[in-house]
């Protein structure tokens, strides 16, 4: 069965080149924005969600800047008011439609923090609220589970922190960042391994995917897919949080699936953990990491050569693949999950809830448009912060 998943996963190498190329000449326009600021809070659901644990890394590891994810509920449910002076504000959602995700960086603006909106769509309400919108260059995405949209974003994400790295790393960063295509392209390769991966899968109601530092957002991620698209009980767990408690749950029938970039500090503990598990008795799988991990683990995808800063655009992809396999063979399909569209919203909004195809009810909250807007084919630019009426 051919399906729009599998032809969406191949087309990465392709959307990240278009992104990249779209994206990197705005790194005036990013520092622009973040000048003054000191910390970098993450406003996203979903998928969106696991791309910022990646952006938080990036702040804190790379920019030596403070990094969180945000509650959006503290802003639409319970109308908190913070101080966000000195923040930079980040908005993530691949349709840009996504009204909590729009309001909550309206509100993040109203407290005092500077705003970019990081969407695939550059006319939608999240780019419209930011001061500044990184626009992604992955083209329309039919299936619900996010592939091409996903990896994108990750792009997006780096070239925000490359604009807040010091100056004297950026030309090598930047030249790490225009491989990483090639990379993405060269994991495609491992489908057929993902393939009879998934077929050693089939039998099992659930596992736990693990990773951590860099390699935790991937982590997080497959554990999505494998719930959305195979019906799987699948948990997605830092390999430190595993240790304290849940790899109890790892036995002959829910095995690890272990998620690693080829080098970094993370790696021995991560060989270490497959160890524990094999040596149980239970089946642990990676996915990257390098030979020792290979040799510890059950059966393993290879991962690429990125750097680690870089390793989760090239350790989602084995991971997709193995998604779409396992759904195939579980008869799913990927594509249309069962009881999901491709836009979520996660409150009712009384007149203004807005249906999976787009359409609302309601007005999303805008900035007037000022003789100072700038807006280019892929991103758009509003100098002045959001302000409510």
């Amino acid at each position: 069965m051919s399906t729009r998943m599998r032809a969406e996963i191949e087309e990465q190498p392709a959307a990240l080149r278009a992104t990249l190329d779209a994206l990197l000449p705005l790194l005036p326009d990013v520092a622009s924005v973040a000048r003054g600021t000191r910390q970098v809070l993450f406003i996203a659901r979903g998928s969106s969600d696991n791309a910022a644990v990646y952006g938080r890394y990036l702040v804190e590891v790379c920019c030596g800047r403070l990094g969180s994810l945000a509650s959006p509920s503290v802003a639409t449910t319970y109308g908190g008011r913070l101080d966000l002076d000195g923040v930079l504000a980040v908005g993530l959602s691949q349709s840009g439609r996504t009204r909590e995700i729009v309001e909550t960086l309206g509100w993040a603006a109203e407290c005092g923090a500077r705003t970019v909106a990081v969407s695939n769509v550059a006319a939608s309400p999240l780019a419209e609220v930011a001061e500044l919108a990184l626009i992604t260059e992955a083209g329309e995405e039919v299936a619900v589970p996010a592939t091409k949209t996903y990896t994108t974003q990750l792009a997006a994400l780096a070239v925000l922190a490359l604009a807040m790295c010091p100056g004297d790393e950026v030309d090598r960063l930047v030249a790490e960042l225009r491989h990483a295509p090639d990379e993405v392209e060269g994991a495609l390769a491992t489908a057929a391994a993902a393939e009879e991966l998934a077929d050693e899968l089939t039998a099992v109601t659930g596992a736990v995917v693990s990773g951590r530092g860099f390699g935790f957002s991937a982590a997080l991620e497959l554990a999505l897919k494998l719930k959305e698209a195979c019906y799987l009980h699948a948990i997605g767990l830092s390999y430190a949080d595993l240790l304290h408690g849940p790899i109890a749950v790892v036995d002959e029938d829910t095995p690890a699936i272990l998620v690693a970039p080829a080098s970094g500090p993370t790696l021995s503990g991560m060989v270490a953990v497959a160890e524990r598990v094999t040596g149980a008795g239970a089946k642990a799988y990676g996915i990257g990491g390098d030979g020792r991990l290979a040799t510890a683990c059950t059966r393993t995808l290879p991962g690429t050569g990125l750097p680690e800063w870089l390793a989760p655009l090239g350790l989602v992809v084995p991971a997709q693949l193995l998604t779409e396999a396992l759904a195939r063979r579980l008869d799913i399909d990927p594509d249309l999950p069962r009881g999901l569209g491709k836009v979520t919203q996660t409150d009712l909004f009384g007149d203004k809830q807005e249906d999976i195809n787009g359409r609302s009810g309601g007005a999303y909250p805008r900035r007037a448009r000022g003789s100072g807007q700038r807006d280019r084919d892929r991103a758009v630019h509003h100098p002045a912060p959001y302000r409510s009426t």
